[in-house]
């Protein structure tokens, strides 16, 4: 185990416990471990409600513009230390430096500073009842719970706390267990800025940890970025207490691409969609559907720039382009897909094998994947495979590719590349997905709302949806005549 030991950060300081319960986390790229994380005991547990519901008094009758400045301040300190902080993430998760020192930190801190902007928008409505009148407020929620995913710790640790804090509320975050840094980060900048102790509490362990939070009375909301099966989990746990609930959960997404489409720019997107931080992304659009009448040239071209562009290797070394899965077991699963691709009759017309690269031998890389001849009933083309395995698959109509798109239990992000502007629009406007894209792929500015339809997710992230999300109206009726009753 190493000696470098991560604790529990409640109240603005580092705390420990007696117990000695520990875990690792692990270096994708080399598979050593880096450092030991004290996993959080119910006693700690329970200290971080009592901080939070304290940080939640005090935060909450903040002035807004005071809000909104501490959150600025800690947006430009996050901007500061972008290339610290880029670096950790590298180790944590595996992915690219070139990705990590251009996105994660900087979204991030997007994140905080538009919510922080948004911070003295908060107001509510007017009206007369006859000669009487009722207003609304929008008040804070309370203490707010956030759980984490591994592949963009710092990012989406920024995006739960900004929109929570902006609104007045409390936090208590629980990264993955895989990818703990990034938040602890954003948990000593924040009190660094100014927020007060106990706002933003970041406690670390397994399941376990999150459901003895979601089931906690003193929670008002959980906000889950995740798994569907865990997102089912999580959303049971909370209905005993009737919490509301924002899940950002998986994806099945469909990238189309029709025959009037510039080529480069949609292999460019499918690329993105599926390679990028090694297709470790909920929204990636992992089904790529292509007109019949472009599809050669479609796959030449995907083939010769998966052969010729992409760099696998160190994601420290900012020529990597394509990194390391999170793990061993994320690996093999990754692997047991390809392998099931070819058993259902698939063609591998790229990659599909374990690299091990200079100097990152025993890191957890697996090649971009493509595979042909794909259907629609394949499991490669219906189940999440969270790594870098494009399924190319050909079609002829647009009603087909419609109802193809839309054939899935996932209904998170879709995309479409296409010059008829009106095309463009009619189909997308038909695509059962939250998240959608004409002739880009991947692009989330915070101001965007997020979400996804049917099992992809409940609520959405960033935008204004989201901050109001973590607000609940009152109302307040105003008699201006003498109150007359029949008693």
């Amino acid at each position: 185990m190493s000696s470098t030991l991560l604790k529990n950060f409640i109240h603005g300081r580092y705390v420990s416990h007696n117990d000695n319960t520990c875990f690792d986390v692990i270096n994708p790229a080399t598979g050593e471990i880096i450092y030991a994380v004290e996993a959080a005991s119910e006693a700690l547990l329970e200290q971080s409600l009592l901080s939070a519901q304290q940080g939640f008094i005090k935060w909450s009758k903040t002035p807004a513009i005071e809000r909104a400045r501490i959150l600025q301040r800690a947006a430009a300190i996050l901007r500061e230390r972008n290339d610290e902080l880029a670096r950790v993430e590298v180790l944590d998760t595996g992915k690219p430096w070139q990705e990590a020192a251009v996105v994660d930190v900087q979204t991030g801190a997007d994140a905080i500073e538009y919510f922080a902007n948004l911070c003295p928008s908060m107001m509510g409505e007017q009206q007369s009842v006859g000669d009487d009148f009722f207003y609304t407020r929008h008040e804070p929620l309370g203490v707010c719970f956030g759980i984490g995913a591994w592949n963009y710790p710092l990012q989406i640790a920024c995006w739960k706390a900004a929109a929570a804090l902006a609104a007045g509320n409390s936090m208590i975050f629980k990264p993955s267990e895989e990818t703990p840094r990034g938040a602890t980060l954003l948990a000593e900048i924040l009190i660094e800025a100014g927020v007060p102790a106990g706002v933003f509490n970041v406690v670390h362990g397994d399941g376990k940890v999150g459901n003895y939070m979601v089931e906690h009375p003193a929670i008002a909301k959980v906000s889950l970025t995740g798994e569907v099966g865990t997102g089912k989990k999580v959303m049971a746990a909370a209905a005993g207490t009737l919490k509301k609930v924002t899940m950002e959960l998986g994806g099945k997404s469909p990238l189309i691409v029709f025959d009037d489409a510039d080529i480069d720019e949609a292999v460019t997107g499918a690329m993105i969609g599926n390679f990028y931080t090694q297709g470790e992304v909920c929204t990636n659009g992992t089904r790529v559907f292509v007109h019949q009448d472009c599809y050669d040239a479609f796959l030449e071209r995907l083939l010769e720039r998966s052969k010729n562009n992409v760099i696998v290797g160190n994601p420290l070394d900012p020529k990597t382009n394509l990194g390391a899965l999170i793990s061993s077991s994320h690996m093999h699963k990754v692997l047991d897909y390809i392998q099931l691709g070819k058993d259902q009759g698939a063609t591998l017309a790229f990659g599909g094998e374990r690299i091990k690269p200079l100097g990152c031998e025993n890191g957890f890389f697996v090649g971009p994947t493509i595979f042909t001849d794909c259907t629609d009933d394949m499991r490669i083309t219906r189940e999440e495979i969270f790594g870098p395995v494009m399924s190319v698959l050909k079609f002829a109509t647009e009603d087909e590719v419609i109802q193809r798109a839309n054939n899935s239990d996932f209904g998170l992000a879709a995309g479409v590349f296409c010059k008829d502007i009106r095309r463009a629009h009619r189909v997308i406007a038909q695509l059962e997905a939250g998240i959608c894209w004409i002739n880009a792929y991947g692009n989330s500015p915070v101001e965007m709302p997020v979400g996804g339809y049917k099992q992809s997710g409940i609520g959405r992230e960033n935008g204004i949806e989201a901050f109001r999300s973590y607000t609940q109206t009152k109302s307040i009726y105003v008699g201006m005549n003498k109150l007359e009753g029949p008693f």
